[in-house]
């Protein structure tokens, strides 16, 4: 499994950044959230996605907010352009997510989704995830438990009950004032 920390202190990628995170307990949500903003980074990032669409989700300016729900096993990236508005919502389905040495983390269960503002949704590396479980990486329950979330993600996704992306905004603008 890889951590991922809600700060990525260390990607190269990013050359100058600003970084805010806080803990929340609201009804809708508990757990850490951060927001990196990307002022100027090495070069962009551009994923393709199916049907050849091309993506860019890192360019000077751009924004990833994290949200690291308690007790929950995903974590959700969103990706803002620099002018605000919502690239992707990239959801890593998790073991587990946790602190440590102050900075929230996610230990990522290999398979992930992606839901595009267009409603366009994909589910990602179901080949890691077998992998993983072929090289002993995981067991047949974190196996079982990573397909679960994500089938029980994508439907909530559907139904348009995943109440997680609709605090994406709230959540920028919340940290967006705490950049340091």
């Amino acid at each position: 499994m890889k951590r991922k920390y809600g700060d990525r202190g260390n990607w190269q990628r990013i050359l100058e950044r600003r970084y805010a995170q806080a803990y929340v307990n609201e009804k809708d949500f508990k757990g850490y959230i951060t927001l990196i903003h990307m002022k100027k980074v090495a070069q962009p990032l551009v994923i393709n996605y199916e049907q050849g669409e091309q993506l860019s989700i890192v360019e000077d300016g751009y924004m990833w907010l994290q949200q690291f729900p308690d007790c929950k096993h995903f974590a959700v990236t969103t990706t803002f352009d620099d002018n605000g508005n919502v690239k992707q919502w990239y959801i890593d389905i998790a073991w587990t997510n946790g602190v440590e040495e102050g900075i929230p983390y996610v230990d990522d269960l290999y398979l992930d989704i992606v839901h595009l503002p267009s409603g366009e949704t994909f589910m990602l590396d179901e080949d890691e995830l077998k992998d993983a479980l072929l090289n002993n990486e995981i067991n047949h329950g974190m196996y079982d438990l990573a397909l679960e979330e994500s089938n029980r993600i994508q439907e909530q996704i559907k139904k348009n009950s995943f109440s997680i992306l609709s605090l994406s905004y709230e959540h920028m603008e919340y940290l967006k004032r705490r950049l340091v």
